[in-house]
């Protein structure tokens, strides 16, 4: 009965962050907790990243991990929807296979693929969920992820896939504000050796980083010598369709 107890209790923490960031006393308050408890919660809820603090604040707000279940209640039909038609136009524009991917957790969930004709082609990921760290979709989610969910990733060892995968929390540092200031990130070989990818943010109606859009193909092909700024620039321009699309609602 008291594990019961303490998911009711986490619900109602939950259900109190719903209407935006407040504070462990207005948390407390809110749910007729003592303060400890309403810490402890807290605490709890944010190492499974469904809560998180405020960057440089002491406030509490629903973290990514909640936003990506929820996602799987609601939109991620409605998402692959309405960007299917714009996957379909890249992948044919690009001559490479386009993909869609949603954050969950500390993992990039790709939900849906559109081939191309080529005889040579990179398998479809439709379905798999890779770690964050080694995709390029997945470092767009953490480009734009709170610093302190970034943090307890990067406090953890992380896997390497080939030699080139990133580990280092330095590099990934620098490669997170790569992808802020450029708006997109080429992976090459991190996660497949042979297999490069391209891939930028889909911001959803609140502005969040909710999704990604991302090219990929071999790398003897993918890209051609010089053609690195125009693939990402039709990425990026992909991505924000996607996002208009979104904002607009079904």
């Amino acid at each position: 009965m008291s594990r019961v107890k303490s998911i009711e209790r986490a619900f109602a923490v939950l259900s109190a962050l719903a209407d935006g960031p407040i504070g462990v006393t207005e948390v407390a308050d809110r749910t007729d907790l003592p303060k400890s408890t309403a810490a402890r919660l807290l605490a709890s809820l944010s190492r499974e990243g469904v809560v998180e603090q405020v960057p440089g604040d002491t406030r509490y707000r629903l973290g990514a991990r909640i936003v990506s279940l929820a996602a799987g209640v609601m939109p991620t039909r409605s998402l692959v929807t309405l960007a299917h038609p714009v996957l379909v136009n890249l992948a044919s524009v690009l001559g490479e296979a386009a993909g869609l991917a949603v954050a969950d957790g500390f993992v990039a969930h790709y939900i849906d693929q559109v081939d191309t004709a080529h005889q040579v082609l990179v398998r479809d990921w439709t379905g798999t969920r890779l770690p964050m760290h080694a995709v390029s979709s997945g470092q767009v989610f953490l480009a734009h992820m709170a610093p302190s969910a970034v943090e307890r990733l990067l406090a953890e060892p992380l896997a390497r896939f080939t030699p080139r995968t990133l580990v280092e929390p330095a590099a990934l540092r620098e490669r997170f504000r790569g992808i802020q200031l450029d708006g997109y990130v080429w992976g090459r070989d991190e996660f497949a050796e042979g297999i490069n990818s391209v891939a930028a943010p889909i911001a959803d109606a609140a502005g969040d980083v909710s999704a990604a859009v991302h090219v990929h193909g071999p790398a003897y092909r993918f890209p051609r010598p010089g053609d690195e700024q125009e693939i990402a620039r039709q990425v990026m321009a992909a991505a924000a369709l996607i996002s208009g699309r979104l904002r607009q609602g079904p």
